[in-house]
């Protein structure tokens, strides 16, 4: 098994060396690509250096099994035909391909087998946040048709990078000494503050994240549910935090819902309030699981449920997950 990660040097790209090595994923050969700004660089894995290559337009992926792509949209478009010419399977992690009717859109929980029909070679990874959401929607989705979901998330600063994490930190100590803080990756100072913008605005006043919780949703639960979502980065370093509504076509009670999460690959309930017991960012970073509690009737709607979320992005939301669609697909001989 030949593996190839581009944009190694980014935090998402060191997250699938972690990862990688941490699931024991079969690899005989490993090949790391960047841009001229992390070409050259060297990074070790299972005990082996490995220094970066610049990704070109030529036939360096020729032999290549399967390339975790994370170095944005413009690039993941600029170098798709690149990568996959030879029959190399392009994982990509941006947004550039998710919407786009022949290129599947995988969370391994939800639909894996999406991911056998790939007429471009090339498979999309799905937002952060919708990632976490569905995995949890689909246990309730078998037991009552989803009609309707509302959802707020609370995204921490490593949802823009290795940069915007370092920018928060300096903030905090700026602050607290009493100088002005440092903007550059968020459009407000964060520190101390809540931002309720990710991404830009689109016309009908929702942002391009919370309409991909929309459209993505739709795409990978092969459903008709519609999702309104409210996207707001808070000032935590990493693991981002959802609070859900969902309204079936027949009432879930909390104990059936903890007993589907409580089943379902990839949840660890945490579900106990009377001692204070329930997910958050502090402990959930660095973990494998999407984490679930506040699980309760919804008082405004007969037919509604109530949750909170929490789970690491980094992780789950991107790297975690593109692994785990190449491990599916090496276990069906697909790859």
């Amino acid at each position: 098994m030949k593996v190839a990660i581009v944009g190694a040097s980014g935090a998402v790209g060191q997250e699938f060396l972690r990862v990688l090595d941490e699931r024991n994923f079969p690899i005989d050969d490993l090949v790391l690509f960047g841009s001229e700004r992390s070409a050259g660089r060297t990074y070790s894995f299972r005990g082996k250096d490995y220094t970066v290559r610049l990704l070109q337009h030529n036939d360096d992926f020729k032999g290549i099994d399967v390339a975790f792509v994370s170095a944005g949209g413009g690039t993941s478009k600029d170098f798709a035909e690149t990568i996959t010419k030879h029959g190399t399977v392009m994982i990509d992690n941006s947004s550039a391909f998710r919407m786009d009717e022949d290129v599947p859109l995988v969370v391994p929980e939800c639909n894996a087998e999406d991911a056998l029909t790939r007429p471009r070679g090339i498979i999309a990874n799905p937002n952060c946040t919708t990632i976490m959401m569905v995995v949890c929607l689909q246990p309730l989705e078998r037991i009552s048709h989803i009609r309707r979901i509302h959802v707020a998330s609370y995204q921490a600063a490593s949802g823009a990078g290795a940069a915007a994490m370092a920018e928060l930190e300096q903030q905090y100590r700026e602050v607290l000494d009493g100088r002005p803080a440092t903007v550059n990756k968020f459009a407000y100072q964060l520190a101390y503050n809540v931002i309720p913008q990710i991404d830009v605005f689109t016309d009908n006043g929702y942002t391009k994240e919370e309409m991909k919780m929309f459209n993505e949703t739709r795409k990978i639960m092969h459903t008709d549910a519609a999702c309104s979502a409210m996207c707001v980065r808070v000032p935590s370093l990493r693991s981002h935090s959802e609070a859900v509504w969902i309204e079936t076509e027949r009432p879930i009670s909390p104990d059936e819902a903890r007993a589907a999460f409580a089943q379902a690959p990839g949840i660890t309930v945490i579900d106990d309030p009377s001692n204070k017991q329930y997910p958050m960012p502090l402990f959930t970073a660095g973990k494998d699981d999407v984490f679930v509690g506040r699980i309760r009737q919804d008082l405004a709607n007969e037919n509604g449920l109530t949750f909170w979320l929490c789970g690491d992005q980094i992780k789950k939301g991107a790297a975690l997950n593109a692994v785990q669609i190449a491990e599916y697909l090496i276990k069906v001989g697909n790859i």
